[in-house]
């Protein structure tokens, strides 16, 4: 069992963070949790649509970015990232599917999502 001491530090660290997090706007909060995940990783699936059928898949993303632009910081129309092309559609990275870097339009017909298995 912990000291009195032990679990009123405990009880303080808790609502420390309790706070810090009620006192953040929303933005700075999904900015935090986009930084926790950024450390943490993911496992991203993007999919790319032709109507509806799946047309191009990238598997193992951790992120997709929003390009900048060079001289005035603003975002572009276009996002990047990589992650291993899925050639044969089978949702699992097969012998010989290499990773890849990808641009994807703001017009593109995607879905990016984790990975559920």
């Amino acid at each position: 069992m912990r000291s009195p001491s032990a679990q009123r530090a405990g009880l303080i660290a808790a609502l420390s963070v309790a706070l810090f997090a009620a006192a953040c706007t929303q933005e700075q909060q999904n900015k935090l949790n986009r930084e926790i995940q950024n450390w943490t990783g993911t496992d991203g699936v993007l999919e790319v649509y032709a109507g509806d059928k799946v047309v191009r898949r990238f598997l193992k993303i951790d992120k997709v970015s929003t390009a900048l632009g060079t001289d005035d910081g603003k975002p572009r129309a276009y996002r990047y990232g990589y992650g291993t092309l899925d050639e044969n559609l089978n949702m699992q990275v097969d012998p010989g599917e290499k990773k890849v870097y990808f641009e994807i339009s703001d017009y593109t017909n995607a879905v990016f999502f984790e990975n559920p298995r």
